[in-house]
């Protein structure tokens, strides 16, 4: 089934202002841009319902390899084709897969920091604020493992820097939105980033995305990850 909303699987509509909506769930009221056509509304909150699993998942992890690591992810009942579940995603992924390749990091401590900060970054950030969540969670990735603040000086650098790079990969296909597509190109980024400024080595292989029967907006060829580019 192609998912758009939550409660009725109607298409999403994006509105120019933000309007006073009730989520359809849990019932609070807050602003938004966001609503289906029959105007259910789901709150950030919400979506994010079953985002502890993304922690056990991550804490029982072997593998060094962040995109096998979040397709994991991706395929848990309560992560969905698009939200801000990918924000949380993105960088547990790449924090399980460096700590497993050699990083030096207490994991669970980090799996809940990531949390913490990836839940802030609301949906439809790549398209409102400009900075895709997936690429900012990559940043956040690098501002883990280097315990960077905003008084830090490489740790600061590195940080926007991965972020930057992150951001530069996906704006370059440009939209219609796909938080699968661009977790990809985040994680895809991070890998070489950070072998080329940690010298730790995750391993990657090709990626070829198995969602696109469920994006009513894939945009097919364009998209590096289609199983059409990957024929033969």
């Amino acid at each position: 089934m192609k998912e758009e909303c939550l409660i009725c699987m109607a298409p999403l509509e994006y509105l120019t202002e933000d309007v006073r909506m009730e989520c359809a769930i849990c019932h609070k009221t807050e602003m938004s841009k966001t609503r289906c056509i029959n105007g259910h509304y789901v709150c950030n909150q919400c979506h994010l319902q079953g985002a502890d699993r993304i922690w056990q998942v991550c804490m029982q992890e072997t593998s060094v390899n962040p995109v096998e690591i979040v397709e994991k992810l991706m395929r848990l009942p309560d992560c969905h084709m698009h939200g801000p579940e990918h924000h949380i995603m993105v960088g547990s992924a790449l924090l399980t897969a460096f700590k497993n390749a050699g990083g030096n990091i207490d994991l669970g401590a980090a799996l809940s920091e990531m949390k913490n900060r990836g839940s802030k970054v609301p949906g439809g950030a790549c398209g409102f604020w400009g900075a895709c969540g997936a690429a900012i969670s990559s940043g956040m990735f690098i501002s883990v493992v280097t315990g960077s603040t905003p008084l830090k000086v490489r740790e600061y650098g590195l940080s926007n820097l991965m972020t930057a790079r992150s951001l530069n990969a996906i704006g370059e296909i440009g939209g219609a939105r796909c938080c699968k597509r661009n977790s990809f190109l985040a994680i895809r980024q991070a890998v070489s980033f950070v072998k080329e400024n940690f010298g730790i080595e995750m391993e990657l292989d090709e990626i070829v995305c198995r969602f696109s029967p469920m994006n009513n907006q894939c945009i097919g060829k364009r998209c590096p990850f289609n199983r059409m580019n990957h024929r033969g």
